[in-house]
């Protein structure tokens, strides 16, 4: 079954960075987009950053443009987000899949939580 797993989050204070990290399997990345989704306190999940198949096509959020990095390593089967300037309504849990998601709920991972508090 598809899976991914989230990693690299944490508590930091606003100004910081994190680089989050989200390893797939039995799902060959490289013939899709992918999205980092994040998910505020209260409020519903939404995409934050696209990078298409071939890299070269990147999207992001207004909210990040400038302080976010998405990434990928198609050999490895990984998408990054380097996160940089971090602010306090970047918090929330922050998930990867393709874009769009796969329609199977079950494919999303448990994702990896950001705070950014002082």
């Amino acid at each position: 079954q598809v899976r991914f797993v989230e990693s690299g989050g944490g508590l930091v204070q606003p100004g910081g960075s994190l680089r989050l990290i989200c390893v797939a399997s039995e799902f060959n990345i490289s013939l899709y987009a992918m999205s980092w989704y994040h998910q505020a306190p209260g409020k519903e999940r939404e995409w934050t950053a696209i990078i298409h198949a071939d890299g070269d096509r990147i999207i992001y959020r207004d909210a990040v443009k400038g302080r976010f990095t998405i990434s990928r390593d198609n050999a490895k089967n990984t998408v990054y987000l380097q996160m940089n300037s971090l602010k306090p309504e970047d918090t929330g849990a922050y998930k990867c899949n393709k874009f769009p998601p796969f329609s199977n709920s079950d494919f999303w991972g448990q994702g990896t939580q950001v705070t950014v508090s002082s």
